[in-house]
Protein backbone atom coordinates (compact mmCIF):
# COMPACT_ATOMS: atom_id res chain seq x y z
CA UNK A 1 0.00 0.00 0.00
CA UNK A 2 1.53 3.31 -0.69
CA UNK A 3 -0.57 6.85 -1.05
CA UNK A 4 0.19 10.58 -0.63
CA UNK A 5 -2.15 12.70 0.82
CA UNK A 6 -2.35 16.56 2.40
CA UNK A 7 -1.56 16.45 6.02
CA UNK A 8 -4.27 18.92 7.30
CA UNK A 9 -6.82 16.45 5.29
CA UNK A 10 -5.37 13.51 6.98
CA UNK A 11 -5.38 15.23 10.39
CA UNK A 12 -8.79 16.54 10.56
CA UNK A 13 -10.46 13.05 9.14
CA UNK A 14 -7.94 11.63 11.95
CA UNK A 15 -9.48 13.57 14.95
CA UNK A 16 -12.69 13.01 14.03
CA UNK A 17 -12.21 9.02 14.34
CA UNK A 18 -10.31 9.59 17.59
CA UNK A 19 -13.54 9.94 19.84
CA UNK A 20 -14.78 7.17 17.92
CA UNK A 21 -11.86 4.19 19.40
CA UNK A 22 -12.00 1.93 21.95
CA UNK A 23 -10.73 3.75 25.09
CA UNK A 24 -10.86 0.71 27.04
CA UNK A 25 -8.83 -1.52 25.36
CA UNK A 26 -11.34 -4.21 25.65
CA UNK A 27 -9.16 -5.64 22.27
CA UNK A 28 -6.00 -4.17 20.70
CA UNK A 29 -6.96 -3.91 17.90
CA UNK A 30 -10.07 -1.78 18.28
CA UNK A 31 -7.10 1.06 19.17
CA UNK A 32 -6.45 1.03 15.40
CA UNK A 33 -8.38 2.58 12.28
CA UNK A 34 -8.56 0.61 9.65
CA UNK A 35 -6.58 2.07 6.88
CA UNK A 36 -7.67 1.12 2.96
CA UNK A 37 -6.30 2.57 -0.23
CA UNK A 38 -8.37 2.03 -2.74
CA UNK A 39 -8.40 3.35 -6.16
CA UNK A 40 -8.36 7.21 -5.94
CA UNK A 41 -9.70 7.33 -2.36
CA UNK A 42 -8.61 6.14 1.01
CA UNK A 43 -11.04 4.92 3.63
CA UNK A 44 -10.52 5.30 7.54
CA UNK A 45 -12.42 3.47 9.45
CA UNK A 46 -12.85 3.35 13.55
CA UNK A 47 -15.31 1.55 15.84
CA UNK A 48 -15.58 0.20 19.32
CA UNK A 49 -18.45 -2.22 18.78
CA UNK A 50 -20.95 0.49 19.64
CA UNK A 51 -20.25 3.05 17.56
CA UNK A 52 -18.47 3.07 14.51
CA UNK A 53 -17.43 5.80 11.95
CA UNK A 54 -16.29 5.81 8.18
CA UNK A 55 -14.76 9.01 6.38
CA UNK A 56 -13.59 8.67 2.45
CA UNK A 57 -10.83 11.16 1.30
CA UNK A 58 -9.72 12.20 -1.84
CA UNK A 59 -5.79 10.78 -2.44
CA UNK A 60 -3.28 9.96 -4.73
CA UNK A 61 -2.88 6.27 -4.62
CA UNK A 62 0.13 4.26 -5.70
CA UNK A 63 -0.25 1.07 -5.03
CA UNK A 64 -3.78 0.00 -3.18
CA UNK A 65 -4.16 -2.11 -0.17
CA UNK A 66 -5.37 -1.95 3.50
CA UNK A 67 -3.51 -2.14 7.13
CA UNK A 68 -4.46 -0.87 10.94
CA UNK A 69 -2.49 1.48 12.62
CA UNK A 70 -2.75 2.87 16.40
CA UNK A 71 -5.38 5.87 16.14
CA UNK A 72 -3.75 7.97 18.81
CA UNK A 73 -0.25 7.75 17.61
CA UNK A 74 -0.89 8.42 13.77
CA UNK A 75 -3.03 11.39 15.47
CA UNK A 76 -0.47 12.32 17.80
CA UNK A 77 1.88 12.37 14.45
CA UNK A 78 -0.18 14.32 12.20
CA UNK A 79 -0.84 16.78 14.84
CA UNK A 80 2.59 18.20 15.13
CA UNK A 81 3.61 18.14 11.06
CA UNK A 82 3.92 20.79 8.86
CA UNK A 83 1.10 21.50 6.24
CA UNK A 84 2.46 19.74 3.42
CA UNK A 85 2.09 16.33 1.32
CA UNK A 86 2.67 13.34 3.62
CA UNK A 87 3.65 9.98 1.41
CA UNK A 88 2.40 6.82 3.46
CA UNK A 89 4.11 3.56 2.24
CA UNK A 90 3.94 0.34 3.72
CA UNK A 91 5.99 -2.64 1.70
CA UNK A 92 5.69 -5.64 3.00
CA UNK A 93 6.19 -6.74 6.74
CA UNK A 94 4.23 -4.54 9.25
CA UNK A 95 6.36 -1.00 9.34
CA UNK A 96 3.94 1.87 7.99
CA UNK A 97 6.83 4.63 6.60
CA UNK A 98 5.20 7.70 6.77
CA UNK A 99 7.28 11.08 5.29
CA UNK A 100 6.65 14.54 5.29
CA UNK A 101 9.26 17.29 3.56
CA UNK A 102 12.34 16.02 6.12
CA UNK A 103 10.76 14.05 8.30
CA UNK A 104 10.44 10.42 8.50
CA UNK A 105 8.68 8.04 10.74
CA UNK A 106 8.84 4.07 10.91
CA UNK A 107 5.55 2.92 12.67
CA UNK A 108 4.35 -0.62 13.45
CA UNK A 109 1.39 -1.75 11.89
CA UNK A 110 -1.13 -4.36 11.73
CA UNK A 111 -2.81 -6.68 9.18
CA UNK A 112 -6.53 -5.57 8.30
CA UNK A 113 -7.43 -9.13 8.61
CA UNK A 114 -8.07 -8.72 12.40
CA UNK A 115 -9.80 -5.62 12.06
CA UNK A 116 -13.77 -6.26 12.42
CA UNK A 117 -15.90 -6.38 9.68
CA UNK A 118 -18.86 -3.42 9.57
CA UNK A 119 -22.01 -2.00 7.92
CA UNK A 120 -22.52 1.23 7.39
CA UNK A 121 -25.74 1.29 5.57
CA UNK A 122 -29.25 -0.14 5.65
CA UNK A 123 -30.79 1.28 2.45
CA UNK A 124 -34.56 0.57 3.51
CA UNK A 125 -36.64 3.18 4.52
CA UNK A 126 -34.55 5.89 4.68
CA UNK A 127 -35.17 9.74 5.63
CA UNK A 128 -33.55 12.60 5.75
CA UNK A 129 -32.78 15.46 8.24
CA UNK A 130 -31.47 18.23 7.43
CA UNK A 131 -27.69 18.71 8.86
CA UNK A 132 -28.90 22.17 10.99
CA UNK A 133 -32.26 19.61 12.65
CA UNK A 134 -29.76 17.49 13.87
CA UNK A 135 -27.55 20.12 15.53
CA UNK A 136 -30.74 21.84 17.00
CA UNK A 137 -31.83 18.82 18.59
CA UNK A 138 -29.21 17.88 19.86
CA UNK A 139 -28.12 21.11 21.50
CA UNK A 140 -31.60 21.57 22.71
CA UNK A 141 -31.81 18.42 24.33
CA UNK A 142 -28.51 16.64 25.20
CA UNK A 143 -28.56 18.21 28.31
CA UNK A 144 -30.91 16.15 30.04
CA UNK A 145 -29.37 12.87 29.46
CA UNK A 146 -28.95 10.85 32.48
CA UNK A 147 -25.44 9.80 33.63
CA UNK A 148 -26.72 7.13 35.55
CA UNK A 149 -25.12 4.14 34.42
CA UNK A 150 -27.81 1.75 36.63
CA UNK A 151 -30.77 3.59 34.43
CA UNK A 152 -28.99 2.56 30.79
CA UNK A 153 -32.41 3.19 29.03
CA UNK A 154 -32.61 7.23 29.89
CA UNK A 155 -28.17 7.31 28.61
CA UNK A 156 -29.20 8.75 25.24
CA UNK A 157 -31.86 10.95 23.46
CA UNK A 158 -35.29 9.64 22.45
CA UNK A 159 -36.61 9.73 19.09
CA UNK A 160 -40.22 9.13 17.48
CA UNK A 161 -42.04 10.17 14.70
CA UNK A 162 -45.05 11.09 15.63
CA UNK A 163 -48.10 13.16 14.03
CA UNK A 164 -45.39 13.72 11.13
CA UNK A 165 -42.93 15.56 13.83
CA UNK A 166 -39.61 13.82 14.73
CA UNK A 167 -40.18 13.49 18.65
CA UNK A 168 -37.04 13.98 20.34
CA UNK A 169 -36.81 13.76 24.04
CA UNK A 170 -33.92 13.06 27.27
CA UNK A 171 -35.30 13.03 30.46
CA UNK A 172 -32.57 12.19 33.74
CA UNK A 173 -35.24 12.05 36.45
CA UNK A 174 -34.90 15.51 37.49
CA UNK A 175 -35.55 17.43 34.22
CA UNK A 176 -36.71 16.89 30.95
CA UNK A 177 -35.97 18.36 27.29
CA UNK A 178 -38.11 17.91 24.46
CA UNK A 179 -38.02 19.01 20.88
CA UNK A 180 -40.30 18.25 17.88
CA UNK A 181 -39.33 18.95 14.38
CA UNK A 182 -41.40 19.46 11.47
CA UNK A 183 -39.75 19.33 8.41
CA UNK A 184 -38.31 15.97 7.58
CA UNK A 185 -38.26 13.97 4.46
CA UNK A 186 -39.29 9.89 4.65
CA UNK A 187 -40.46 7.45 7.15
CA UNK A 188 -39.34 4.53 9.20
CA UNK A 189 -41.11 1.80 10.99
CA UNK A 190 -38.64 1.67 14.00
CA UNK A 191 -38.87 5.56 14.27
CA UNK A 192 -42.57 5.40 14.61
CA UNK A 193 -41.80 2.83 17.66
CA UNK A 194 -39.14 5.06 18.73
CA UNK A 195 -35.30 4.51 19.14
CA UNK A 196 -33.27 5.72 22.03
CA UNK A 197 -29.82 6.83 21.00
CA UNK A 198 -26.59 6.72 23.35
CA UNK A 199 -25.25 8.84 24.69
CA UNK A 200 -21.69 8.73 22.78
CA UNK A 201 -23.45 7.96 19.20
CA UNK A 202 -25.40 11.53 20.09
CA UNK A 203 -21.75 12.92 20.53
CA UNK A 204 -20.54 11.78 17.10
CA UNK A 205 -23.87 12.91 15.30
CA UNK A 206 -23.26 16.00 16.34
CA UNK A 207 -19.96 15.90 15.20
CA UNK A 208 -20.92 14.84 11.71
CA UNK A 209 -24.12 16.99 11.44
CA UNK A 210 -21.78 20.21 12.28
CA UNK A 211 -19.62 18.91 9.34
CA UNK A 212 -21.95 20.11 6.65
CA UNK A 213 -24.17 22.35 7.94
CA UNK A 214 -25.17 22.80 4.52
CA UNK A 215 -26.12 19.28 3.71
CA UNK A 216 -28.92 16.29 4.52
CA UNK A 217 -27.93 13.64 6.66
CA UNK A 218 -29.60 10.53 5.09
CA UNK A 219 -30.56 8.13 8.08
CA UNK A 220 -31.78 4.32 8.04
CA UNK A 221 -32.67 2.39 10.72
CA UNK A 222 -32.74 -1.29 12.06
CA UNK A 223 -33.85 -2.80 14.95
CA UNK A 224 -30.58 -2.41 16.52
CA UNK A 225 -28.38 -0.06 14.38
CA UNK A 226 -28.82 3.78 13.46
CA UNK A 227 -26.72 4.55 10.12
CA UNK A 228 -26.00 8.18 9.25
CA UNK A 229 -24.60 9.15 5.73
CA UNK A 230 -23.59 12.61 5.20
CA UNK A 231 -22.41 13.87 1.35
CA UNK A 232 -21.32 9.52 0.84
CA UNK A 233 -17.80 10.77 2.76
CA UNK A 234 -19.00 10.71 5.81
CA UNK A 235 -20.40 7.54 7.71
CA UNK A 236 -21.71 6.46 11.47
CA UNK A 237 -23.26 3.54 12.28
CA UNK A 238 -24.49 3.84 16.17
CA UNK A 239 -25.86 0.87 18.14
CA UNK A 240 -29.46 1.95 19.78
CA UNK A 241 -30.37 1.20 22.92
CA UNK A 242 -32.09 -2.12 23.18
CA UNK A 243 -34.67 -0.55 26.10
CA UNK A 244 -37.88 0.38 26.64
CA UNK A 245 -38.20 4.09 27.48
CA UNK A 246 -40.19 5.46 30.57
CA UNK A 247 -43.76 7.00 29.59
CA UNK A 248 -42.05 10.79 30.31
CA UNK A 249 -45.54 12.15 28.97
CA UNK A 250 -45.99 11.63 32.25
CA UNK A 251 -44.01 14.11 34.06
CA UNK A 252 -45.44 16.92 31.66
CA UNK A 253 -48.11 19.25 33.07
CA UNK A 254 -52.06 19.03 30.96
CA UNK A 255 -52.27 22.40 32.38
CA UNK A 256 -51.03 25.06 34.77
CA UNK A 257 -52.52 27.32 36.81
CA UNK A 258 -49.78 30.03 37.62
CA UNK A 259 -47.03 31.43 35.01
CA UNK A 260 -44.97 34.45 34.38
CA UNK A 261 -42.49 35.63 31.40
CA UNK A 262 -39.51 37.61 31.64
CA UNK A 263 -36.25 38.05 29.85
CA UNK A 264 -34.16 35.26 29.35
CA UNK A 265 -30.78 36.85 29.89
CA UNK A 266 -31.98 38.82 33.10
CA UNK A 267 -32.55 35.77 35.02
CA UNK A 268 -30.16 33.56 33.63
CA UNK A 269 -27.49 36.04 34.62
CA UNK A 270 -29.10 36.29 37.83
CA UNK A 271 -29.08 32.61 38.54
CA UNK A 272 -25.60 32.91 37.98
CA UNK A 273 -24.58 34.90 40.20
CA UNK A 274 -26.81 33.60 43.06
CA UNK A 275 -25.33 30.21 41.96
CA UNK A 276 -21.99 31.44 43.60
CA UNK A 277 -23.22 30.69 47.28
CA UNK A 278 -24.90 27.56 46.68
CA UNK A 279 -24.47 24.50 48.46
CA UNK A 280 -21.46 22.68 45.81
CA UNK A 281 -23.78 19.48 45.69
CA UNK A 282 -27.28 20.36 45.79
CA UNK A 283 -26.95 23.95 44.06
CA UNK A 284 -29.71 24.96 45.61
CA UNK A 285 -31.55 28.64 45.20
CA UNK A 286 -35.42 29.94 45.75
CA UNK A 287 -37.59 31.35 43.68
CA UNK A 288 -40.04 33.59 45.94
CA UNK A 289 -42.69 34.40 44.17
CA UNK A 290 -45.37 37.70 44.92
CA UNK A 291 -47.30 40.37 42.77
CA UNK A 292 -44.80 41.19 40.21
CA UNK A 293 -41.61 40.82 41.70
CA UNK A 294 -39.51 37.70 41.92
CA UNK A 295 -37.17 37.37 44.83
CA UNK A 296 -33.57 34.88 44.03
CA UNK A 297 -31.96 33.87 46.74
CA UNK A 298 -29.82 30.92 48.46
CA UNK A 299 -28.01 30.67 51.96
CA UNK A 300 -24.37 28.90 52.54
CA UNK A 301 -23.57 27.79 56.17
CA UNK A 302 -20.10 28.19 55.78
CA UNK A 303 -20.10 31.24 52.94
CA UNK A 304 -23.08 33.57 53.63
CA UNK A 305 -25.89 33.80 51.59
CA UNK A 306 -26.87 36.28 48.74
CA UNK A 307 -30.07 37.95 47.12
CA UNK A 308 -31.84 39.63 43.74
CA UNK A 309 -35.02 40.92 43.24
CA UNK A 310 -36.30 41.03 39.53
CA UNK A 311 -39.42 42.65 38.38
CA UNK A 312 -42.19 40.81 36.41
CA UNK A 313 -45.57 40.07 35.54
CA UNK A 314 -47.34 38.49 38.39
CA UNK A 315 -50.54 38.10 40.15
CA UNK A 316 -50.70 34.65 41.35
CA UNK A 317 -50.66 33.00 44.19
CA UNK A 318 -47.38 33.53 46.26
CA UNK A 319 -45.12 30.42 46.50
CA UNK A 320 -41.77 29.38 46.85
CA UNK A 321 -39.77 27.19 44.46
CA UNK A 322 -36.40 25.67 45.10
CA UNK A 323 -34.11 24.67 41.88
CA UNK A 324 -30.72 23.00 41.16
CA UNK A 325 -29.41 26.34 40.01
CA UNK A 326 -27.45 23.60 37.02
CA UNK A 327 -30.14 22.21 35.92
CA UNK A 328 -31.83 25.61 35.47
CA UNK A 329 -29.29 27.42 33.75
CA UNK A 330 -28.63 24.31 31.59
CA UNK A 331 -32.54 25.22 30.04
CA UNK A 332 -31.88 28.39 29.70
CA UNK A 333 -28.61 28.34 27.86
CA UNK A 334 -31.11 26.38 25.30
CA UNK A 335 -32.95 29.15 24.85
CA UNK A 336 -32.09 32.02 22.51
CA UNK A 337 -30.21 35.46 23.81
CA UNK A 338 -32.52 37.80 24.12
CA UNK A 339 -35.39 36.30 23.81
CA UNK A 340 -38.37 36.17 26.57
CA UNK A 341 -38.80 32.70 28.58
CA UNK A 342 -42.13 31.46 30.25
CA UNK A 343 -42.21 29.33 33.73
CA UNK A 344 -45.47 27.68 34.29
CA UNK A 345 -46.18 25.63 37.48
CA UNK A 346 -49.16 24.78 39.94
CA UNK A 347 -47.43 24.76 43.05
CA UNK A 348 -43.84 24.37 44.81
CA UNK A 349 -43.93 20.56 44.02
CA UNK A 350 -45.32 20.11 40.92
CA UNK A 351 -42.90 20.33 37.93
CA UNK A 352 -42.19 23.87 36.41
CA UNK A 353 -42.70 24.11 32.66
CA UNK A 354 -39.98 25.88 30.79
CA UNK A 355 -40.96 27.44 27.41
CA UNK A 356 -39.23 30.23 24.96
CA UNK A 357 -41.22 32.56 23.45
CA UNK A 358 -39.41 32.08 20.05
CA UNK A 359 -38.32 28.12 20.48
CA UNK A 360 -42.29 27.21 20.01
CA UNK A 361 -41.55 23.50 19.51
CA UNK A 362 -39.43 22.82 22.73
CA UNK A 363 -40.45 22.18 26.35
CA UNK A 364 -37.98 22.20 29.29
CA UNK A 365 -39.45 20.29 32.77
CA UNK A 366 -37.13 21.16 35.73
CA UNK A 367 -38.42 18.62 38.81
CA UNK A 368 -38.37 21.38 42.43
CA UNK A 369 -35.95 21.19 44.89
CA UNK A 370 -37.55 20.99 48.48
CA UNK A 371 -35.99 23.64 50.18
Amino acid sequence: MKFVIHSAVLRDAIGKLLTVVDKKNTRPILTNCLVRANKSTLELIATDLEVSAKIILPAKIETEGSVCINTKNIADILRELPSDEVKLAVEGGNQLNLSCKNIDYQLMVSSSDEFPQLTFSNNSSEFKLKSKQVSQIIDKTSHAISTDETRLYLNGIYMQQMDGKLRSVAIDGHRLALLDTAEFIGSNKHLSDGVIIPRKGVNELKKIADSNVEKDLTISLDESFMFVNSNDDYFLSIRLIAREYPKYQTVIPSKTAFMFAMDRNSILNAVKRIRILSNEKTNGIKFSITENELVISTKHPAMGEAVEKLPISYSGKAMEIGFNAKYLMDSLNVLSDGSEVIFEFNNELSPVVIKGADLPDFLGIIMPLKL
